[in-house]
């Protein structure tokens, strides 16, 4: 099924919406990180992923009348769908998250983006969509860019490494799949808000099992709690849901991945980190990536 075309936002649209989802997610690494010295990964995960629900909550309430006034209401498989992304979801967030405890913003804004050459590799393999060739190149650059721009000197892995890299799987499924299930059920809103109250609950299923859990540790993380959940999540992923529905999952994958240049330009800018040669080579190879690939395919069409 192709990703249907609405006069309501043309693609180009769509990606500039992905680029202000990049940018709010390339500012979360550090509340992050800073929370997680207060609270648990899983604890702070799920209780980010329920503030970004309640943030929604108000606008799947009016989509949810809305369905039901026009005698379209969810199906049980629509459920389905919405608690598979939600695992999706919950999986990539956790290793993320866990990983955060033992690496830094920079290794994790790098490795989270090795998830831009698998999502057209899933493509195809699920659906046999062949992208134009301008998608591998960008993917491939874009993965070069991040590494320049984390500004390692060599490729050493260590265990909250590991963490992150596992991410990028569940991260890349969850870009393939948002899009199609948002426009199969026209209801970008629900979606959004569903899978986000599904990732929070197993997070916190996690916490009473595993994790020791303060009410002073909850308020010492409340900023970054508030920030992550607010923004990173109720902000960002939901108009990742909605822009989604027209952008093509590889193409939004590539736009995604300035996560890493705002990143790094946050860090410039708040945190006093310099950008050496490479670094400004990297973000101009993703810059170039995210313009290549809405660019060459309408010049091959011409």
């Amino acid at each position: 099924m192709s990703v249907a075309k609405s006069p309501r936002m043309s693609r180009v649209s769509a990606n500039l919406l992905l680029i202000c989802v990049a940018l709010i997610w390339g500012s979360a690494f550090v509340p992050q990180i800073r929370g997680m010295a207060h609270v648990g990964p899983m604890t702070f995960t799920g209780v980010r992923f329920l503030i970004g629900a309640l943030v929604v909550a108000p606008l799947a309430w009016l989509e949810w009348r809305s369905l039901g006034r026009k005698a379209t209401p969810l199906q049980a498989n629509d459920s389905l769908r919405i608690a598979g992304l939600g695992a999706l979801l919950a999986l990539g967030a956790a290793l993320q998250q866990i990983g955060l405890l033992s690496t830094t913003a920079t290794n994790a804004g790098f490795l989270t983006a090795l998830y831009v050459p698998l999502v057209p590799m899933l493509g195809w393999l699920a659906w046999r969509q062949l992208p134009h060739w301008s998608v591998w190149v960008g993917a491939v650059a874009s993965m070069v860019g991040a590494y320049l721009l984390s500004g390692a000197q060599s490729v050493t892995i260590g265990h909250g490494d590991l963490w992150v890299i596992a991410s990028a799987l569940p991260w890349a499924i969850h870009v393939l799949l948002i899009g199609r299930v948002a426009d199969r059920m026209s209801a970008p809103f629900l979606v959004a808000c569903g899978q986000f109250a599904v990732c929070g609950a197993l997070a916190l299923l996690w916490t009473l099992a595993y994790e020791p859990v303060t009410w002073s540790g909850l308020q010492a993380a409340l900023w970054p709690l508030a920030y992550t959940g607010v923004f990173s999540v109720g902000v960002a992923f939901t108009a990742q849901v909605v822009a989604q529905r027209y952008a093509h999952a590889a193409d939004a994958a590539i736009v995604l991945s300035a996560e890493t240049l705002f990143a790094a330009l946050f860090g410039f800018a708040l945190m006093g980190d310099h950008l050496n040669a490479a670094g400004v080579a990297g973000c101009s190879l993703i810059f170039a990536s995210m313009v290549g690939v809405q660019l060459l395919p309408l010049r091959s069409k011409a």
